[in-house]
């Protein structure tokens, strides 16, 4: 028996499927920041370095990203779950409770205290797909701060990658 592609309720997958972390920020044309943490990313190719993030149709970031024309992808480190738990509150006043400045031109606040590597990417194109937006960026600039093991999401839950802590040595040469 198959059910309705349109009533299966995909929740159980996803959430058997961990991924890593990120806050996707911008600037509203008048200044003013923007953020949603977000799990939908993914690398969509390398020439030209093209990166997809999904956000959900109405929230203010998404209109933001769209006014703007640019956004960043703030890659949140383990120890950094305040801060993906702060911007998928959707409290108000969540850029007051964080450390985050702008760099250059293109993309949104970089979060350097928390995130471990952020891409600005400026926006190519934008496709609705149900409840959300299929947002494609060209990354025009990859920041690495810091070397730590990046915060994952599984199973409803935060996690880092402990398992791997014994071979982190490999996640450091892969960065160098």
């Amino acid at each position: 028996m198959t059910q309705d592609a349109r009533t299966a309720d995909i929740r159980p997958l996803m959430a058997g499927f961990p991924t890593g972390v990120a806050v996707i920020t911008t600037l509203a044309p008048g200044g003013e920041p923007w953020g949603m943490t977000c799990t939908s990313l993914c690398s969509v190719a390398l020439d030209p370095p093209t990166l997809l993030v999904c956000l959900r149709r109405g929230s203010p970031t998404l209109e933001a990203v769209q006014s703007s024309g640019s956004f960043s992808v703030n890659l949140l480190h383990s120890q950094a779950r305040a801060t993906a738990e702060l911007f998928a509150s959707g409290a108000k006043d969540r850029f007051e409770k964080v450390a985050w400045r702008t760099v250059g031109p293109v993309g949104g606040p970089h979060l350097f205290e928390s995130a471990h590597t952020i891409a600005d990417c400026s926006v190519d194109d934008v496709q609705a797909v149900g409840d959300h937006a299929v947002v494609m960026g060209l990354a025009v600039a990859v920041t690495q701060l810091q070397l730590q093991l990046p915060l994952l999401y599984g199973m409803r839950r935060y996690g880092s990658w402990t398992d791997a802590a014994e071979d982190s040595h490999l996640y450091y040469d892969f960065m160098s």
